[in-house]
């Protein structure tokens, strides 16, 4: 940490990583598809006339709600890791952010399936020491080493601040932190 004017700065936020979810979550979506088609182009042309357009049209929709939906989820679902905290965006009609600063502390659960284990994914809880927050990041490529990178950045974030600091705040005419820690 910098100082200026005898105040610490905290260092700049770089981003450590920008994850999504695993692409097998895509697997199943995408055989429904090949699926639908398949199934569209035959008894679409079998029936002439307006049964042929009605096996159109439910194919569309079918192909809309069984794999257009789960990609946009996919696509819209993201997971950033930077210096400071870690980003839970999502949502495809409404936009849900979440944020968890390291300085805070959390407790960070990974737990994995057996599919997950061959995939080397997994599904990385993040709860607040609140507990009112909690943070999911399903089916995260590299799992493991994502948890590890959590803690080491949280315990460097712990480690970086003194007693008190808070972070984002300035401090006060008379040289203390709102907490009532001293400056260096």
């Amino acid at each position: 940490m910098a100082l200026t004017d005898g105040y610490r700065v905290p260092p700049t936020e770089r981003v450590v990583a920008r994850l999504r979810q695993h692409a097998r979550r895509m697997v199943w979506p995408s055989l429904a598809l090949i699926a639908v088609c398949a199934a569209a182009g035959y008894f679409g042309s079998a029936f002439p006339g307006w049964v042929g357009a009605v096996v159109w049209v439910g194919a569309g929709v079918l192909s809309v709600l069984l794999f257009l939906l789960p990609l946009l989820e996919w696509m819209t679902t993201r997971y950033t890791v930077t210096t400071r905290r870690l980003i839970v965006r999502s949502g495809l009609f409404v936009r849900e952010r979440r944020e968890l600063l390291h300085s805070h502390g959390y407790t960070v659960t990974l737990r994995t399936s057996w599919l997950q284990r061959i995939f080397r994914t997994g599904t990385i809880t993040v709860g607040a020491m609140d507990q009112k927050t909690v943070a999911r990041l399903r089916d995260v490529p590299r799992a493991a080493v994502v948890t590890e990178a959590l803690h080491d950045l949280m315990e460097n974030s712990q480690r970086s601040y003194p007693p008190g600091w808070t972070t984002g705040s300035a401090p006060a005419v008379d040289g203390t932190q709102p907490n009532g820690a001293q400056r260096a």
